[in-house]
């Protein structure tokens, strides 16, 4: 991979794909030689996958299925010039691979969790690119409480009926929080690195979802928060049931008032 100068991504054993910002390159080990060569094309979930089988059955070779060896859960056709291509999702967690503008585009509010605990190493993989937050004078005011006691992750949820009840689905929740000695822009500084921490967390195939209005006494009680202290959000945090459908969104001459 050094040779290559890129970086490793992936590592399934006899498998190993690298990545040099957008580009992957896979290299797996086999009985066989592919001597024309594979197109993949990589989809966040099954849903999708079937619904590429849907567009390309008359050419498939065959209906989606998991490959356990690999752990992907895919299928294969040709296109027009009998060039292979397979269409593909993992059927286990990646390492970050969205650029900045796809990321962007593509973060949602995530209301439905599974069952599936965060880990600490993704935990603290999050945790140190929110390290990068921008602040008021560099202030680094911010910082962050992983809840998972389930009694605290009820009473926040509790908190504000109907809006605060995604708390409760996800198997821990995040307080992000600003301290005002620090800085002279608490809410600023707080909001921005929560917005740092969900665009994180999507990187890393995690949903979250903005509670707000949970700066107050009796939260700020529970956690063991001094009451002057700015709580930006407390928010769910887990690996969603599914991907949110993109809500609409304005036209850029919607909302861009120019000067003239």
């Amino acid at each position: 991979m050094d040779e290559l100068e890129m970086d490793l991504w992936l590592d399934q054993d006899k498998c190993k794909i690298v990545k040099d910002g957008n580009l992957l390159l896979g290299f797996c080990e086999g009985e066989t030689v592919d001597e024309g060569g594979t197109i993949t094309f990589f989809y966040r979930t099954k849903e999708e996958v079937d619904e590429m089988y849907e567009k390309f059955k008359d050419r498939a070779r065959g209906e989606p299925s998991e490959n356990d060896f690999f752990q992907v859960y895919q299928f294969f056709a040709e296109d027009p010039e009998g060039r292979i291509l397979e269409f593909q999702t993992f059927l286990h967690h990646l390492e970050p691979y969205m650029e900045g503008i796809e990321l962007l585009e593509n973060r949602r509010s995530v209301r439905d969790y599974t069952d599936e605990k965060v880990s600490e190493k993704t935990l603290q993989k999050i945790f140190e690119t929110c390290r990068f937050a921008p602040t008021s004078g560099n202030s680094q005011s911010y910082y962050f409480m992983p809840i998972k006691d389930k009694e605290i992750i009820e009473f926040m949820a509790e908190r504000r009926g109907s809006n605060s009840q995604p708390i409760a689905e996800a198997p821990m929740a995040v307080a992000i929080c600003c301290d005002p000695d620090k800085t002279g822009r608490p809410q600023q500084d707080g909001d921005i690195a929560a917005y740092h921490f969900t665009l994180t967390a999507w990187a890393h195939g995690l949903g979250t979802c903005w509670i707000a209005a949970m700066d107050r006494k009796d939260v700020k009680d529970k956690l063991g928060i001094p009451q002057d202290h700015y709580i930006a959000t407390v928010t769910p945090l887990g690996y969603p049931k599914e991907i949110p459908e993109t809500p609409s969104r304005k036209e850029v001459e919607e909302f861009v008032k120019r000067i003239e």
